[in-house]
């Protein structure tokens, strides 16, 4: 089991690291030319800055058993189609069950920006979006060791 990591606009990469480290798991961020990474503990890879580079990279590695960290719907329902896990920043654990409803509303999120329309904003990251997603993590980390 190793944990990949989208790595370009992911705000927990710190924490995926600290968690990795005390479960000794290995971790693979895949970064595109315009990031650098250098935690001291993860292997990087980069690829070029092409559309969906780093998405292709990352599905290409993934292993049965491995835990994905992305915020790409597309990337966790090919994740999960492989064997793997996936999770997002927030700690929203991809599954079956959720993955339809997922990929239907950023379909229709694309329609309405498309035709000029506007979908929601982002909203400021919060210390209790970090202690969300790394609590759900480490759940997600320790069922899949089977701890």
């Amino acid at each position: 089991m190793r944990i990949l990591v989208d790595a370009d606009a992911c705000p927990v990469k710190s924490i995926i690291v600290k968690e990795a480290k005390e479960l000794s798991i290995s971790v693979i961020m895949i970064i595109d030319t315009s990031h650098v990474i250098d935690d001291g503990y993860s292997e990087v890879i980069t690829v070029d800055k092409a559309r969906d580079s780093v998405d292709i990279a990352l599905v290409n590695r993934v292993l049965k058993g491995d835990i994905v960290v992305t915020q790409d719907y597309g990337v966790a329902a090919m994740v999960l189609a492989k064997g793997g896990a996936a999770i997002n920043q927030n700690g929203l654990i991809y599954n079956k069950d959720n993955m339809d409803r997922l990929l239907f509303e950023r379909h229709l999120s694309q329609k309405v920006r498309r035709a000029g329309g506007k979908t929601s904003t982002i909203r400021k990251r919060t210390r209790e979006d970090d202690e969300k997603f790394e609590k759900a993590f480490r759940m997600l980390c320790s069922k899949s060791m089977g701890v």
